[in-house]
C-alpha cells in the first residue's frame, strides 16, 4: 500500500519550531514530494561535509585524487569538538578515505578542515556546482574565527542535499561504485539521535547531521518499505525542539507505530 503523506500533519509541526525552518520530502517509490523554505539557503554547519564527501568521491573517480593519498594530522590544524583526530599526540599520516570516514561518521572538525585545506575552497565549490549544487557552498573553514566575525557561513539548501542523496540511493552519483563508497560511508553514520531517533534501528538511514549554535540539520535516506528522502535544516532555532520534530516526522512517515516513540 503506497504512503498516505500527511502534509497538514508535517507542516504543522513544522510550524511549532522556533527560527528558520526548511524541509524537504521526496517519496523515492512514487516521487512525491513535499517541501519548506527548501530551496532557501541555511547556514550548513556539519552537513556541508555530505557535499565535501561527495565531491572528493568524484574526483577521486576521475582520477585527480587516490583515496591512498595522505594527509598529515598536523598539532597546529587542532579544533575542538566532535572528531577523534583532535586527540592524537603525534602527528599521524592519514588516508583520503580514512579522513572522508571520520568527516561523515563522527563529524571529525579537523578532518574535515584538513580536506578543505588540500583541494581548497574554491575547488570544493567548483566540484558542487558541476554536481548540480547551484547554491550549496564554502565560505571558510570550520571555527575559522575571524571568518566567521566577518559573516562567512557555509551554506546548504535542502532540495540540493536532497537531490544528492536520492542520486547516491539510485547508484546513478557520478557510477555506481562511487555511488555504493558515499551510500555505505552514510550508512555508518554513528550521530543517529536526529532522523533515525524514534526508528529504533529497525530501518537503515544514510544520513549526516550539523550542529552549532542555535543550529540543529539532518539530512539522509530512510530505508523504508517504500525509500525516502528527508532533509530538516533549522538556524536561530531551539535545538531540542527542532530536533523533537525531526523524529516525530520522521516516525511517521516510515510507518513505525507511535507507540514506539519516548
Amino acid at each position: 500500500m503506497a504512503r498516505k503523506l500527511d502534509k497538514s500533519f508535517i507542516l504543522e509541526r513544522l510550524a511549532q519550531v522556533p527560527g528558520k525552518v526548511g524541509f524537504y520530502f521526496k517519496d523515492l517509490t512514487t516521487g512525491e514530494e513535499l517541501g519548506l523554505n527548501e530551496n532557501e539557503m541555511f547556514m550548513a554547519a556539519s552537513v556541508i561535509k555530505l557535499p565535501m564527501f561527495a565531491a572528493v568521491a568524484k574526483l577521486v573517480a576521475e582520477g585527480k585524487a587516490s583515496w591512498e593519498d595522505r594527509l598529515i594530522a598536523r598539532n597546529e590544524e587542532r579544533v575542538p569538538s566532535c572528531g577523534a583526530l583532535r586527540f592524537f599526540e603525534d602527528e599521524p599520516s592519514v588516508r583520503l578515505k580514512t579522513l572522508c570516514g571520520l568527516m561523515i561518521t563522527i563529524s571529525d572538525n579537523m578532518a574535515t578542515n584538513m580536506i578543505m585545506r588540500h583541494f581548497g575552497i574554491e575547488t570544493l565549490n567548483r566540484e558542487f556546482r558541476e554536481i548540480g549544487l547551484q547554491d550549496t557552498h564554502i565560505e571558510r573553514l570550520l571555527f575559522d574565527s575571524a571568518g566567521d566575525a566577518l559573516g562567512k557561513q557555509n551554506k546548504i539548501v535542502p532540495r540540493e542535499m536532497g537531490g544528492l542523496l536520492e542520486r547516491i540511493y539510485r547508484h546513478t552519483f557520478v557510477d555506481e561504485a562511487t555511488s555504493r563508497i558515499v551510500e555505505d560511508t552514510l550508512l555508518d553514520q554513528q550521530i543517529n539521535h536526529k532522523i533515525p531517533g524514534y526508528l529504533r534501528g529497525e530501518l537503515e538511514v544514510a544520513h549526516k547531521t550539523g550542529e552549532d549554535s542555535g543550529i540543529t540539520n539532518d539530512v539522509g535516506v530512510v530505508y523504508a518499505k517504500e525509500p525516502f528522502v528527508i532533509c530538516f535544516a533549522t538556524n536561530r532555532t531551539n535545538v531540542p525542539e527542532a530536533e523533537r520534530a525531526m523524529r516525530e516526522i520522521t516516525l511517521a512517515l516510515a510507518d513505525i507505530p507511535a507507540w514506539e516513540a519516548e
